[in-house]
This record gives structure tokens, C-alpha cells and sequence, in this order.
């Protein structure tokens, strides 16, 4: 790394942390943020997985069915509520966690309530579909994936894992934010949600506006202007 002309990352989260196990001073450029493909891309014709059921909680979770994204504690935890809330929970991914995701909602009969389906390049449909995004993973980068779901105004229930989450939510003020891997936490602060949704408008709202930071065109000048200096 000493030989590099530039260490660059994703997140302030992460550049700090370079800093203090590395003692490099890294360049933080923002992952770039299309809304307007986004927003485009959200209205395409799409099968309704929610089927129109406006009653039900629409929670959504899209990520790889891996180790790092623990969509275990997103099952675990609806498990304690399942009696409590009507909602249907909907996982989008691929991987080898998949056959172990599966038994366990067969065992704890929660197929009627939630369903995983594989991967689509274009997920944005499904994604507006949904009222509430849940993170569940042990670590990322800056998870693209949240910055998707402020820009359709859902509303975001994460892990306060590093690097990204706690920097994009403003440490709460956007959304909610639970311990990694604590599923009785998570399974209260969805109930919250339930409780209080018309409260925390605001905090979706804010964390909307939030999203300058990571403007397409803005972030994409500046890996321009870096490469261009060292042309």
C-alpha cells in the first residue's frame, strides 16, 4: 500500500479506520448514486410480491445469502413478532446460505410469511414495493443498497456494522439502527416502526436529503479529476 500513489475508499467510516490500523491518510470518494435510473428503473412492469395487501407490513432484504449479510437474525427476529404484526418479509439473493435460510423457515413455519427469491439485475421494482429495508449484515463498505432504498423513500432498519450504515443513516437520524447479530433488538425496533410510522416520516425524509452527498455526477468528477492528475 506504501507504493500506491492514492488509497481510495468509500465511506469517512472507512477512511478513519485506515488511519488508525494503517496510518494512511486515504481519499474518501462516495459511492455515485443515479436517482434518476433508480426512479426509472423503479417503474418498470414487475409481478406484485406483496399482492396489494396494504394491511401487511412489506419488509425487504436484498443481498447475497452469505455469512457476511446474516439474513439468519432478520429470520430470527420476525419469529419473535410473527404474532404479534401481520407482515410478509421478502429476501432477494443468491448463495450458499440459501438451503440453511430455507430450513429454518420450514421449520418454524413461517412460509406463508416469507418467501426468498433469486437475485434480478433490476430489483428497484420490487424494492418500491416494499415499506421497510432491513441490513442485516456483520460488515460492508458502503452498501449500496441502503442508499437505494432512502432514494425510494423506504424506510431503513440497520446493523450498525462498520464500514457505511451508521455514516449514511446519520447515526439514527435516518432510520433505526441495531446491534449486529442481536435479533431480539432488531425484532423491537421493527415493532417501533409498526407503532410509530407516521412519526418517522421524518427520518426518511432527512435521510432523502441526505443523499447529495452521493450525487452521480458530483462523485464521478472527482475519480475524473483524481485519475486525470496522475496522467
Amino acid at each position: 500500500m506504501k507504493k500506491a500513489d492514492v488509497f481510495l475508499v468509500n465511506s469517512l467510516e472507512f477512511k478513519n479506520q485506515i488511519k488508525e490500523e494503517y496510518d494512511l491518510n486515504a481519499k474518501c470518494i462516495f459511492n455515485p448514486l443515479n436517482k434518476k435510473k433508480i426512479n426509472k428503473f423503479s417503474k418498470s412492469k414487475c409481478k406484485n410480491y406483496y399482492e396489494n395487501n396494504k394491511k401487511i407490513l412489506r419488509i425487504i432484504n436484498i443481498g447475497r445469502l452469505t455469512d457476511q449479510k446474516d439474513q439468519i437474525t432478520i429470520l430470527k427476529a420476525i419469529l419473535l413478532i410473527k404474532n404479534k404484526i401481520n407482515f410478509k418479509l421478502l429476501i432477494i439473493g443468491s448463495g450458499y446460505e440459501k438451503e440453511q435460510l430455507l430450513k429454518f423457515i420450514k421449520k418454524n413455519d413461517l412460509e406463508q410469511c416469507v418467501k426468498i427469491i433469486n437475485f434480478k439485475k433490476n430489483h428497484y421494482p420490487i424494492l418500491n414495493q416494499a415499506e421497510l429495508f432491513v441490513l442485516s449484515s456483520l460488515f460492508e463498505g458502503l452498501p449500496n443498497v441502503i442508499l437505494e432504498a432512502a432514494c425510494l423513500k423506504k424506510f431503513i432498519i440497520s446493523t450498525r456494522c462498520p464500514s457505511g450504515p451508521v455514516e449514511i443513516l446519520k447515526n439514527g437520524k435516518g432510520g433505526f439502527l441495531y446491534n449486529v447479530q442481536d435479533h431480539i433488538e432488531l425484532s423491537k425496533k421493527i415493532l417501533l416502526y409498526v407503532k410509530n410510522k407516521k412519526n418517522l416520516k421524518r427520518k426518511i425524509n432527512l435521510n432523502y436529503q441526505n443523499l447529495k452527498r452521493y450525487d452521480f455526477n458530483k462523485n464521478i468528477n472527482k475519480y475524473y479529476y483524481l485519475v486525470k492528475k496522475f496522467i
